[in-house]
C-alpha cells in the first residue's frame, strides 16, 4: 500500500501518533487520608450522583502531556465538564460525596476560566450546564476577580442540581452583563 500526501503532513501525523503512544499517565501520587474539602453551597444532586457513580471511573489526576500553562489546564478542564465519569468521591463509605473535578479545577483557576465558562453557558447538556454554573460561582470568588468586581461574586441559590439550572443561568447572565467588559478585548489591545 502506498501513502500519498505532502511529506510534512505525513511527518506531522507520525509525530502526533507516536507522541500519544509513547507517553504514559503518571502514577497516582500517594494521598493522605484526609477527605477533600466540602464544596461550598452544595445542593442536593442525588440524580446526578447516581448517574456519575454508575459510569466507569477515569483518572482525574492525569493531565495530557505538554499541558504546562494555566491556559492549557483551563481548556482541558473545560473539555471535561460534560464527562460524568470525571469525578471523585470523598467523605468515606458512610457519607460519600461527589467531587466534580473539572468544575473545582476551573474554579481554582479563577479569572482565567470565566470567559471560557461563559462560552459554555448556552450548552444544551443539563449536566454540563450544572457544572459550568458551579465553576463560575467558584471562579467569581477568586480574590483577583473580587478585587476587580468590587466584591460582586456570582451568588447562586442551590447548585449542583440540574433542576435549578434555569434560575442559576439567569443569575449568571446578569452577573456577566455587569462584568463582561473586564474580559472583552479593548480596541487597540490584544
Amino acid at each position: 500500500m502506498r501513502v500519498r500526501g505532502h511529506p510534512s503532513l505525513i511527518v506531522l501525523l507520525v509525530v502526533l501518533l507516536s507522541g500519544g503512544c509513547g507517553s504514559q499517565p503518571p502514577a497516582p501520587s500517594p494521598r493522605d487520608d484526609t477527605p477533600a474539602p466540602e464544596p461550598e453551597a452544595v445542593g442536593e444532586a442525588s440524580e446526578v450522583r447516581e448517574e456519575a457513580s454508575s459510569a466507569p471511573a477515569v483518572d482525574v489526576t492525569w493531565l495530557p502531556p505538554y499541558f504546562h500553562t494555566p491556559e492549557d489546564r483551563a481548556h482541558y478542564y473545560i473539555s471535561r465538564l460534560s464527562d460524568r465519569r470525571f469525578t471523585q468521591t470523598y467523605g468515606g463509605v458512610e457519607h460519600p460525596r461527589t467531587w466534580y473535578t473539572a468544575a473545582e479545577q476551573l474554579g481554582q483557576l479563577g479569572e482565567l476560566a470565566i470567559p471560557l465558562l461563559f462560552a459554555r453557558i448556552e450548552t444544551h447538556d443539563p449536566y454540563e450546564l450544572m457544572l459550568v454554573l458551579y465553576a463560575l460561582q467558584l471562579a467569581s470568588q477568586d480574590p483577583a476577580v473580587m478585587a476587580q468586581t468590587g466584591g460582586d461574586a456570582l451568588l447562586l441559590g442551590t447548585v449542583l442540581t440540574e433542576s435549578t439550572n434555569h434560575e442559576n443561568r439567569i443569575h449568571a447572565r446578569a452577573w456577566w452583563e455587569r462584568h463582561r467588559h473586564r474580559w472583552e478585548p479593548r480596541p487597540g489591545h490584544r
